[in-house]
């Protein structure tokens, strides 16, 4: 069977991490299925979806990484061909991947103890996103 819903975010941009783990949790709880995988993914170019351990520390350090491999004030080829301040997001988009798939195991998500789901949102503006979850099982 395969179920789909969506689920809207409100963000700040500038590499906003949100820790969507317990939407997601309910969705498959919701759905109803025991055992299957859970894909969430993220239409547009300027979002990601990754894993992480949802501490200060290893948020800072990720958005830390991510400032050194894309710098926000280098030159982009992107803002001169459109205008955009928002190069460095669509780079850091396509690094961090615009979806997850998780595996779930009696209605459960399979994440590790100190695992957490997490939309980064890298773009220069706030933003409405609608996450597309669905879910393949039985």
């Amino acid at each position: 069977m395969v179920i789909t819903q969506e689920l809207g975010l409100r963000t700040r941009g500038h590499c906003d991490i949100q820790d969507i783990t317990p939407q997601v949790a309910g969705a498959v709880r919701d759905a109803g299925l025991q055992a299957g995988i859970v894909t969430i993914f993220c239409p547009g170019s300027t979002g990601g979806l990754t894993t992480i351990e949802y501490e200060n520390g290893a948020l800072a350090d990720l958005e830390q990484v991510l400032d050194e491999i894309t710098p926000p004030d280098r030159d982009y080829r992107h803002h001169l061909r459109w205008g955009d301040d928002n190069g460095h997001s669509h780079v850091r988009a396509a690094l961090i991947s615009p979806s997850l798939t998780v595996p779930f195991v009696e209605g459960r998500l399979t994440l590790g103890t100190w695992q957490q789901i997490v939309f980064l949102d890298f773009d220069t503006r706030p933003r409405s996103r609608q996450l597309i979850v669905q879910m393949i099982g039985e």
